[in-house]
């Protein structure tokens, strides 16, 4: 079978949703998905950073997605959940408003994010897939942590104690 007559690459993408859209991530980066509960603030961290949680003795970094993309943060409900993502060797939690659910992206069905000018930064985002009325903005996890923003988070909680988060 030549490579034009073979069947699009299917990857799935876990959905949630962020201020009324609905975002995906590959799925395979998905290492759990937790009901919100309190984390322990680290000082100077970001702003996007809200602290860290212990999960089976890991310390996990948590950011709120929607400080990260520069909207503003809202309280956080029941439907609120961590999303624990794999960015390379790191763990870390992504604050989102609810899961949906499990969507299949064919590789042919993924589009370019446009250029919108210097105005929106679409830097987290590698590609949008439409399904009828339903558009999905598809985030690269690798780069909503850039590699010095991870070094300096690394030091941060370089002295955490994990039984003090516990």
């Amino acid at each position: 079978m030549s490579q034009s007559q073979q069947p699009a690459r299917v990857l799935q993408q876990l959905t949630f949703t962020l201020a009324g859209e609905e975002y995906g991530i590959d799925i395979l980066s998905v290492r759990e998905i937790r009901a919100w509960s309190r984390v322990t603030r680290i000082p100077q961290t970001p702003e996007w950073v809200l602290g860290v949680l212990n999960l089976r003795g890991a310390i996990v970094p948590v950011m709120d997605l929607r400080l990260r993309f520069g909207m503003t943060r809202e309280g956080y409900g029941p439907d609120t959940v961590a999303v624990v993502v794999a960015v390379g060797e790191r763990l870390f939690g992504i604050i989102a408003d609810s899961v949906a659910d499990v969507f299949d992206a064919r590789e042919d069905q993924i589009k370019p994010v446009p250029d919108l000018g210097a105005v929106v930064d679409t830097r987290f985002l590698k590609g949008l897939v439409g399904d009828g009325e339903r558009m999905i903005l598809l985030l690269d996890v690798e780069r909503l942590v850039r590699p010095e923003e991870a070094e300096a988070l690394d030091a941060l909680l370089a002295p955490v104690d994990v039984q003090a988060v516990a």
